[in-house]
């Protein structure tokens, strides 16, 4: 029967905002956000709103627990504490040098648990020249050179509509805490992770960059010179997208479209000749619908799909097949989630629940975990050092 791989493993979530822990969440690991009392994690209500509550968050706090300490009181540090005692894993998301005034950073947290392993999330790295720079993804982007790659037809930087370098920092973040667990086992040893935004985003320009190393420059680069690697519009208003970078491969396309005579221009000798190629394409994919060409093309063998609209994608055939989607009801909505997409022989995913409410889980966790009394438990809430 499969399992859940991180079952028995707690991790005390301080991040806010992103899904930084939602894999290892999906994993089975026991997530308990732990949020400031009056307002917890502002991300909560950062519009569009379901019920109140930000459809950001709801997408990425599933299947997690919330538990409202004030860390700003000695009391709820102490009861902090407790928790650390209890857990494998913390998760910070503060400017550099906020845990340290907090008294929760790694240096304090490690002398109530040694085999703790402890990841801080920041924008530019607890120690760089920018360590102090408020961001927020575009800007980590901008300073990788990133958006350097991203232009419009008159060259201006474009703003993507995915937050790149935060979900690139997410996928790091479960790299890095299942890499620190797995080495904890072997070892014995507790460790600190130190996860930049900025650094996450930068690591991802490793074509370009091998690129640039070689020539001096991004001319000639291939994934944006190359009429055959590219997006077209077709007959019907839609756009069918060609990625083509095998030479066998732009011989299926050549054949396929009634053009073999451009078969021979697989690596064009100048930028005019790309233009010159790009344009006889367009000319082509004019003359059919985009699910025509699509249909064409892939019974070809020719690497290409349809651009679809994110509700096509949501319920399109592959997301389906893929186990992709799910669903949590949330204040009488269905509210889609995206899944974890991968897929184990031997491990299953936790079942989606709906994500926790504001300290919705204070008195469970303090009582069943830490051995406190609903006495002790009802006189913290009445002094506001938990909710």
């Amino acid at each position: 029967m499969p399992r859940l791989p991180l079952e028995g493993v707690r991790i005390l979530d301080l991040s806010w905002l992103l899904p930084y822990t939602t894999i290892l969440a999906d994993l089975g690991a026991e997530v308990i956000k732990v949020e400031e009392p009056t307002r917890g994690d502002y991300g909560r209500y950062f519009p569009p709103l379901v019920g109140g509550v930000s459809t950001y968050f709801l997408a990425h706090n599933r299947s997690k627990k919330s538990v409202a300490i004030n860390l700003r009181s000695e009391e709820g540090r102490r009861v902090f504490y407790d928790l650390v005692k209890v857990s494998d894993v913390v998760v910070e998301s503060f400017r550099p040098g906020v845990v340290k005034r907090l008294s929760v950073d790694y240096e304090t947290i490690k002398r109530y648990n040694p085999r703790i392993v402890y990841c801080s999330i920041s924008g530019y790295g607890q120690e760089s020249p920018y360590s102090q720079l408020p961001g927020h993804d575009i800007n980590y982007m901008a300073m990788a050179g990133f958006l350097d790659l991203l232009r419009d037809k008159k060259g201006r930087p474009i703003v993507p509509a995915v937050n790149i370098a935060d979900m690139a920092t997410c996928l790091y973040v479960a790299i890095a805490v299942l890499a620190a667990l797995l080495h904890r086992e072997k070892t014995g040893e507790g460790q600190y992770i130190d996860i930049s935004l900025h650094d996450a985003a930068f690591s991802l320009l490793t074509m370009p960059i091998a690129h640039y190393a070689a020539m001096g420059s991004l001319k000639g680069f291939p994934l944006t010179s190359l009429p055959h690697y590219g997006v077209y519009e077709t007959k019907d208003g839609g756009y069918i997208t060609i990625g083509i970078l095998e030479k066998r491969f732009w011989e299926n396309f050549c054949k396929a479209i009634g053009r073999e005579d451009l078969i021979d221009k697989f690596w064009p000798a100048s930028e005019e000749e790309a233009r010159v190629v790009a344009d006889e394409l367009r000319k082509v994919f004019r003359q059919r619908t985009r699910e025509e060409w699509f249909r064409l093309l892939s019974e070809a063998d020719v690497p290409c799909a349809p651009l679809l609209t994110i509700s096509e994608a949501l319920s399109g055939r592959q997301a389906r097949a893929r186990g992709l989607v799910a669903t949590v009801r949330y204040s009488g909505r269905d509210v889609p989630q995206l899944m974890t997409p991968i897929k184990f022989s031997n491990v299953r995913f936790r079942e989606v629940s709906p994500p926790p409410s504001l300290g919705g889980d204070t008195e469970e966790v303090l009582v069943s975990l830490l051995g406190y009394s609903r006495e002790r438990v009802e006189d913290l809430r009445r002094r506001g050092i938990i909710r």
